[in-house]
């Protein structure tokens, strides 16, 4: 190798790119670890709470009546970062979403923020973290891979729908496997929608929550599971017709 490179020098420029490419990755994964340090650190967590949205509500609609676009704009963002870092606090963002903007304009938000956070950990996952996930989650990947080589867009519109894995989870183990970004991104938007707009539509009656158990009752749960299986629904049709074949 050594012989070569100094043969052919123009192999050396090719390999400069190579190495900028390592330390930008090295630079980008230190910045997620500062960040999530942060969080913890700070214990910013705290204002991530049922309690603190409650006890800060007034204020925080008084802020969003006078600045909306500011307020739409910083929603989104700490979305982003709370669902791209998988740190803990999504729901509570949700219901303040809902609280905030109402239901359906709560629920546009709360997609974008949460889609393009889960894609920013879908690409994390993929080219940062790979051997950090697999080490971590790697009982996971085994079956979430199963469903994906039968019918990827179905089987993650029913992990979303329902939650057989942990939103973050399904979010780092998906960037291990083929399935493209399209494809993660378009499930991912569409998959949540349900559940956001029930956690959403809860935040306008804030007032009335005491537990976040009171939202994810068995009624809510069950139709969670009827469109989850709806999406299953081209998987079991491929296996028929593949019997019939």
């Amino acid at each position: 190798m050594i012989r070569e490179q100094v043969s052919m020098p123009n192999e050396t420029a090719v390999a400069q790119p190579k190495s900028g490419l390592n330390i930008g990755k090295v630079a980008i994964a230190v910045v997620f670890a500062v960040a999530i340090a942060a969080f913890f650190y700070l214990d910013l967590g705290r204002f991530l709470s049922l309690d603190a949205l409650k006890q800060n509500r007034d204020h925080l609609l008084a802020f969003t009546e006078a600045n909306y676009a500011s307020s739409v704009a910083l929603f989104i963002l700490a979305y982003v970062a709370v669902t791209g870092l998988s740190l803990p606090g999504a729901v509570i963002l949700t219901l303040a979403g809902g609280f905030l903007f109402g239901s359906l304009f709560g629920t546009l938000f709360v997609n974008l923020g949460a889609t393009t956070g889960a894609t920013l950990a879908f690409l994390a996952a993929r080219y940062l973290l790979r051997d950090w996930v697999e080490q971590k989650f790697g009982k996971w990947l085994g079956p979430v891979q199963a469903g994906f080589t039968k019918n990827a867009f179905s089987y993650l519109m029913t992990l979303r729908l329902i939650p057989l894995f942990p939103f973050f989870v399904v979010n780092l183990v998906s960037g291990l496997t083929r399935m493209n970004v399209g494809s993660y991104v378009a499930a991912t938007a569409l998959g949540i929608i349900p559940g956001s707009f029930v956690y959403a539509y809860a935040g306008r009656q804030l007032g009335t929550i005491n537990s976040l158990k009171e939202i994810a009752s068995p009624n809510v749960i069950g139709a969670f599971v009827l469109l989850g299986l709806l999406a299953l629904v081209p998987i079991i049709y491929k296996k028929f017709a593949a019997k019939q074949a």
